[in-house]
Order: structure tokens, then C-alpha cells, then sequence
């Protein structure tokens, strides 16, 4: 099916455009000045939020730099340590903003992208709420936040207590005295699992799978390892799956203390949601039948924020984006960076390297032919 191109004469035009301003978006950029773009003419860069800090300004107020998994500095200017105890939805944002200053990345927030659409002239349409953007090419990354996944199980509208994501968290103190269900296998639920129980809340915790705890290093060859996992996936056009579900859970002196006290004694998934708790119908693997609860926190993760990519259709019979590297396979003109091997600080910062360098290959004459060369 041919798609036909939309006109627009009031887009304003530019070389690239870069969607998001957390780490995936700040390298990119960062490259782009380096290779020569100039803000606006050359390149323009987007974010939805009204301040630097991507994700990381949304996170929990319980969460502190000591507990971070990983912080990689952004390329050409190291992230300092802060305090340990000095919350992360603050340091790390405070570092995003010193960086956009010190390397003059004229940010143009808050702005919503609604759409991305083919537009005349071989340049793809960036439609936003403020303004439209003609672009020679689009390095998208807008990561995972705004995107929470809720998984469905029955009876979910019946339960008479509270539900909420890990995204909206809003620490333990108020979870004191209630009992907590905690749903997912990731290094989230087992930070808000320690936490709560330590607040005075009584938790359970609940997953699809038997968590794989991982004792050894993390060592170079193991990473490259996982990356060709995940790289395999997205070449097929396969959605990514959640780097837990690759590496296993690394273990820190917190989580054998978590391990030592009972707070990570597992019971598989249950089977449906009551209007006081949840049920299992065929109890196995410790699971006692039913369980009364106050409160479900689902931290089961968060998917790709791709919407606005929709009239591009992009997507492969597999579910995801079939990608070669960080570009599209069907729109060599687009990069996804912070998605799929990408998807981590380290990798966010290679993945916009790469982008920029197939960018200044396609836009100085030598097409798509010579990317896939």
C-alpha cells in the first residue's frame, strides 16, 4: 500500500529531528553538534517534560542515588557523585540541565509530539502541539515512562483497594500498616518490596516467572552477550523483551539482606483479582488459595512510547520494529535510540553516536543504499 505524503506549508524546516531530551536524546544531540549540525537550521530537539531530566525527574521520592542501578555519564562531561542519600529524581535532573547548559543543546519543551508522518520532498513530518518540523531525518527518544504497562487479569475492576503503577509511587510511608501485593520479577519490585516492608506495610510478592537471581560479575563478554540477544530480537521485528528477562537479577548485599528476612519468599502469579485481594484456582508453589490485600503495586514494567509513530506503520508481523542497529529497517530515515539493545544509559550513549554517523552518511548524497552497504 502506497502511503501518500502529507503537505504542510507552514512546517519549518530542518536536517534532524531529535524527540526527547532524557540520556538517549542528550547523545544524540551531543553528537549532532559535534558532527556540525547547528541548532534549528540543523537540528531541533524536542521534550515533553517542562524541565531537564527525562524519566529521572519522575521517579519515586524514595529512590536514592546509593539504590540506583547504574548511572553511565553522558558522552563529553562526567556525572559527579552526589550523596548518596540525595534523591535521584534530583541529581540526576540537576546533571541533565548542566549539560544541555554547558553544551548550549537549545531544548524546545514543553512540547508534545503528536505524529510523525511522511511529507513532501523526501522530508518526514514532525507534528507537535506547537509547531510542525519537515525533517531530512528523525532520531527518536522517547524511551519508556510515559508508557506503563498494566497487565489484565480478571476481576481487576472489582477490587475495592487501591491499584497503582510503579510509575506513580509515591514511596512507602503511606503503605505503613496495609497490606501490599507487589506484582513483577524486576529490580523495581524488589527496591519498593524492601522498602515497604521496612515502612511497616506487610508484602507479597507475586510473579509470572521464577526470578533468576544472578551471583556472577557482569562482565564485558557477558554484556556484549545480552545486547546480540536483544539485537537479534529487533532485526527479526520482535517487541524487546525486559533486560531482567535477559541478565537475571544481580545480587547486592541489599537483596541477600531482602532474601535473609523473607521479604523476597515468591508466590508464582496469581490467577484472578477479588474485591478483597487476589485468588489462585489451582494453589501451587506455596500459594495459599487467596489473599486479603489493601493495596496492588504493579511494577511490571513499561513499554516502548511509539505512538506517535503510528502513521509511519512500521510495524512488523512480530509486534515490534524490525531495526538494523538504530535504524528502521522500512524508514532508513529514522532511528530509535534507547530502544531495544539501546534501551540502558551506556547503550543510549553508542546507540546516538551510531545514529548520527548513518545520518551524516544519508544526508551527505549517498542514500540509504550505502548505509545498507
Amino acid at each position: 500500500m502506497i502511503v501518500q505524503p502529507t503537505v504542510n506549508e507552514d512546517a519549518r524546516a530542518t536536517d534532524v529531528v531529535v524527540i526527547g531530551a532524557g540520556q538517549a536524546g542528550l547523545s544524540s544531540a551531543y553528537f549532532l553538534r559535534r558532527a556540525g549540525f547547528e541548532p534549528e537550521a540543523g537540528y531541533v530537539l524536542l521534550d515533553g517534560d517542562p524541565a531537564p531530566g527525562g524519566a529521572w525527574q519522575h521517579r519515586w521520592p524514595s529512590l536514592r542515588m546509593e539504590t540506583v542501578n547504574g548511572i553511565f555519564d553522558l558522552p563529553g562531561m562526567a556525572f559527579e557523585p552526589p550523596s548518596p542519600q540525595e534523591r535521584a529524581s534530583v541529581a540526576v535532573p540537576r546533571y541533565f540541565a548542566q549539560y544541555e547548559e554547558h553544551f548550549q543543546l537549545a531544548v524546545h519543551r514543553p512540547v508534545a509530539v503528536r505524529a510523525v508522518r511522511y511529507g513532501p520532498d523526501e522530508r518526514l513530518l514532525v507534528e507537535t502541539d506547537s509547531a510542525t518540523w519537515a525533517a531530512r531525518a528523525v532520531i527518536n527518544a522517547t524511551g519508556t515512562w510515559n508508557k506503563p504497562f498494566w497487565p489484565y487479569y480478571p476481576g481487576r475492576e472489582t477490587f475495592r483497594g487501591r491499584q497503582l503503577h510503579a510509575a506513580t509511587y509515591p514511596g512507602p510511608q503511606e503503605f505503613a500498616g496495609q497490606r501490599v501485593v507487589v506484582v513483577g520479577g524486576g529490580i523495581t519490585a524488589i527496591q519498593l518490596l524492601s522498602e515497604l516492608a521496612a515502612a511497616g506495610a506487610s508484602t507479597t510478592w507475586v510473579t509470572r516467572r521464577e526470578p533468576a537471581f544472578r551471583d556472577e560479575p557482569f562482565t564485558r563478554e557477558y554484556g556484549r552477550e545480552v545486547v546480540a540477544m536483544v539485537e537479534r530480537r529487533v532485526r527479526a521485528g520482535l517487541v524487546p523483551e525486559s533486560v531482567v528477562s535477559v541478565t537475571g537479577l544481580p545480587v547486592t548485599d541489599a537483596i541477600r539482606e531482602a532474601q535473609r528476612s523473607g521479604v523476597l519468599d515468591r508466590l508464582p502469579m496469581f490467577d484472578r483479582i477479588t474485591p478483597d485481594g487476589v485468588a489462585w484456582d489451582a494453589p501451587a508453589g506455596g500459594a495459599p488459595g487467596s489473599i486479603e490485600a489493601d493495596v496492588i503495586l504493579w511494577c511490571t514494567g513499561w513499554r516502548a512510547a511509539l505512538d506517535h509513530l503510528a502513521p509511519l506503520r512500521l510495524r512488523a508481523p512480530g509486534g515490534g520494529i524490525a531495526m538494523d542497529g538504530t535504524r528502521v529497517v522500512l524508514e532508513p530515515r529514522l532511528h530509535l535510540v534507547g530502544y531495544g539493545p539501546s534501551a540502558s544509559t551506556v547503550g543510549a550513549n553508542r546507540a546516538g553516536r551510531e545514529a548520527v554517523r548513518d545520518i551524516r552518511r544519508l544526508l551527505s548524497g549517498r542514500g540509504a543504499e550505502a548505509l545498507a552497504a
